[in-house]
């Protein structure tokens, strides 16, 4: 199979093109990066491009089986309007880019990410797949993007969409940010703590959408999130447990509000999300309770 990646060379970019090569396929990835750290393999090809505009890399959407779409700009940082702009147009508009350049009735695959953005703040309650989308916004860009994504189903591609928690893994991602704070003892849950958390391993990401691509009746969106939900304060004291250091240190809400702005919201915000179509389709998680996760991960760590 001969798989395209927008944001090939970010965290989870560059491990899932690893984990396609080893399984043979043939991968080409697409970004602004001038290199990428597969450069000079077998079966793999990088093509530096600005994705937002259109140009000669869309040629190769139409010679690939699968396309991944990970592209966006990051969304930890003080949201000035600039910023906004930025999150927005690298989501939207590299979508549509990838979308036109299907060709019609092409036998393909697309996964697009989103994110439990989606559904807002949403406190206790639970949230499957069918929950309705919130209103601030990161709901009303992961709803847009979205719907991006979906028009290639009027070209015959196969369309499903990863509404994607926290990932955690040693190698990058919000865990590695978190941990200096616990291992000086100044550690604890952010704001009141009892905001749930949805998290996931990325190693069930990347099996995940392994998954996905092979299971020819998946389509529509897919909560990426582990099966056990978690507050907050649930993960601080799971950190500081497999760190034995403290753990109840918050960092208060008015003060991060008054530090980050409106992207606060994303760390206070709650979502009790459920990997219900994930699993209703038979698919088992490596990773299902965050002290297997954390295990895994923090002794990879040590070990490095």
């Amino acid at each position: 199979m001969h798989l395209l990646l927008t944001g090939g060379t970010g965290f989870v970019g560059q491990q899932l093109t690893r984990h396609f090569l080893d399984q043979g396929h043939a991968v080409t990835t697409v970004g602004r990066s001038p290199a990428h750290p597969c450069d000079g393999e077998d079966r793999f090809l990088h093509i530096a491009a600005d994705t937002t505009l259109e140009g000669p890399w869309q040629d190769a959407v139409s010679r690939c089986q699968a396309v991944i779409n990970l592209a966006g700009a990051t969304i930890f940082r003080r949201w000035t309007a600039k910023a906004k702009q930025a999150i927005r147009d690298s989501r939207i508009l590299t979508t549509r880019h990838l979308v036109q350049a299907f060709s019609a009735n092409q036998d393909a695959f697309l996964f697009s990410a989103s994110g439990v953005g989606y559904y807002g703040d949403c406190g206790d309650q639970p949230l499957d797949e069918d929950a309705a989308p919130g209103d601030d916004f990161l709901a009303h860009l992961s709803i847009d993007w979205e719907k991006e994504a979906l028009r290639a189903e009027d070209r015959g591609v196969r369309v499903a969409i990863g509404r994607f928690g926290v990932i955690l893994h040693q190698t990058g991602g919000a865990l590695p940010k978190m941990l200096p704070a616990f291992l000086m003892g100044v550690g604890g849950p952010l704001g009141n703590g009892r905001q749930w958390f949805p998290w996931i391993h990325l190693e069930d990401v990347i099996a995940a959408i392994d998954f996905l691509i092979n299971d020819p009746k998946a389509r529509g969106p897919f909560n990426f999130c582990a099966p056990e939900p978690i507050t907050n304060r649930q993960l601080a004291r799971g950190l500081g447990r497999h760190l034995r250091r403290p753990s109840f240190f918050p960092a208060p809400g008015p003060l991060m509000r008054l530090l980050l702005g409106e992207f606060s919201g994303v760390l206070l915000g709650s979502q009790r999300t459920r990997p219900q179509r994930l699993r209703n389709a038979g698919f088992t998680f490596n990773y299902p309770t965050l002290d297997a996760a954390l295990k895994v991960i923090l002794d990879a760590r040590t070990a490095v």
